[in-house]
């Protein structure tokens, strides 16, 4: 759907403007399905290769590589006839089809579900911090204020970059507002390399309800028991707990040998005990936290007509977020989490959900636009950035140069491709 859209757009410009579209076509390689309508210049074609697609324009060097036509006398309905401006708004069609498409699934999911966020400003105990944040100054209990004077206002991926480029955060605790300065190299790649949160809502580990014939069970644990600690380790919160199983299960996998009888600290209506509870294969303990809810989320709904400018801000808002995460590509850390088709299916919920549908389904459309105005050659991007020094010099590159440049830039994209999705394979099947 998203990559139709996209072509769509280069289409409806390039037929704006009187170029010849030869042909329209969804993934590429030899083509497994065709039609061609009567009266019409442009054949519709299925490739057999599942990596994207293209238009293919009269009097221009493209993915298709028609290099002999270019060697025929120029003609009014090609490309290369027609004046920078308009050769501009045809190569950039593509990138605002799959921004206005973005905005307007956004503009529906306000529409029809609304906007549910979490405040800050009311969290109930506080936030919990990990390890790395305590060295910074963090505290359990802290309630985040401002970064670099700024106010937080909800919790979501817009915070977590707030914190790492500030300079200094305000956070309440215990009644009195303190600064924390933060160190001058932060990254978000570092935060993905805890196994607990950098920074969470802290919910107290309190027994709901205990499985039969778990560990926890015969271990004597009930209702309302209070965790203290696992195995020496603090585990007084949900995050805590969790992340000690884990960091467990991540051991073992990596081939240490772990025991999987745990020492476990509670405390039942004002007294400490201890007990051995043992984990399942997967370290589970069969308990369940208490509902404590440590925050209450809202929702701003939204009418029709005011859902349509809240897309464009919400789109806008999550482009610019992606824009800047996208430096961390160019480091090692960043470059080995690339992905392809097995990391992008994974951003979908295994069960169907039609807000999860639409919220990932427009994200991925902001990717598809940002990555194809990248000045790189064979995107649309690189033709952006030859046709603007055409429109400053005056002068045109030749089509021995395009087709080279073409080539290069398919290279480099089919490389890129096969490496993400090598990583895909390296990250699930060994």
């Amino acid at each position: 759907m998203l990559v139709v859209i996209h072509e769509m757009g280069h289409f409806i410009f390039a037929r704006l403007f009187g170029v010849r579209v030869e042909r329209f076509s969804l993934f590429f390689g030899k083509p497994i399905l065709r039609y061609k309508p009567k009266r019409s210049e442009t054949e519709y074609v299925v490739g057999w290769l599942p990596f994207g697609g293209y238009v293919e324009l009269s009097g221009m060097i493209d993915e298709s590589l028609n290099v002999e036509q270019m060697k025929q006398p120029p003609q009014p309905w090609e490309f290369r006839t027609k004046p920078a401006w308009q050769r501009l708004l045809i190569m950039v069609g593509g990138v605002c089809f799959n921004l206005i498409l973005a905005f307007f699934i956004y503009a529906m999911i306000l529409f029809k579900w609304g906007d549910t966020y979490v405040p800050l400003d009311n969290s109930k105990y506080g936030m919990e911090f990990n390890e790395r944040a305590e060295a910074i100054g963090f505290r359990d209990g802290d309630v985040l204020v401002s970064a670099d004077g700024k106010a937080f206002e909800r919790y979501d991926a817009d915070m977590l970059r707030a914190i790492v480029d500030a300079d200094k955060v305000t956070v309440l605790r215990n009644g009195n507002e303190v600064t924390i300065t933060m160190p001058e190299e932060m990254s978000l790649l570092d935060f993905n390399k805890d196994t607990q949160p950098f920074i969470d809502f802290y919910v107290p580990m309190v027994l709901d309800s205990i499985i039969p014939k778990s560990g926890a069970a015969y271990a004597g644990l009930q209702q309302g028991d209070s965790i203290i600690s696992v195995n020496g380790y603090p585990a007084h919160s949900w995050t805590m707990f969790t992340g000690i199983l884990k960091q467990l299960a991540t051991q073992e996998k990596e081939g240490v040998i772990v025991n999987h009888d745990l020492t476990v600290v509670y405390n039942r209506s004002g007294r400490m005990d201890t007990v051995t509870v043992c984990t399942d294969a997967n370290f589970m303990v069969g308990v369940s936290a208490s509902d404590l809810r440590p925050f209450t989320p809202k929702v701003k709904e939204f009418g029709f007509f005011e859902s349509i400018p809240a897309g464009v801000v919400y789109g806008w808002n999550v482009l610019k977020g992606y824009v800047s995460d996208f430096k961390y590509v160019f480091t090692k850390e960043g470059a080995s989490s690339l992905g392809g088709f097995v990391t992008i299916g994974k951003l979908f919920p295994k069960q169907w959900d039609w807000y999860l549908f639409w919220m990932r389904t427009a994200f991925i459309s902001i990717i598809l636009a940002f990555m194809n105005i990248l000045p790189i050659p064979a995107l649309d991007g690189g033709h952006v950035l030859f046709l603007i020094v055409e429109a400053i010099t005056g002068r045109k590159p030749s089509d021995k140069f395009m087709e080279r440049v073409q080539i290069i830039g398919m290279v480099l994209l089919f490389g890129l491709m096969i490496y993400a999705n090598l990583n895909d394979v390296i990250r699930n099947f060994f």
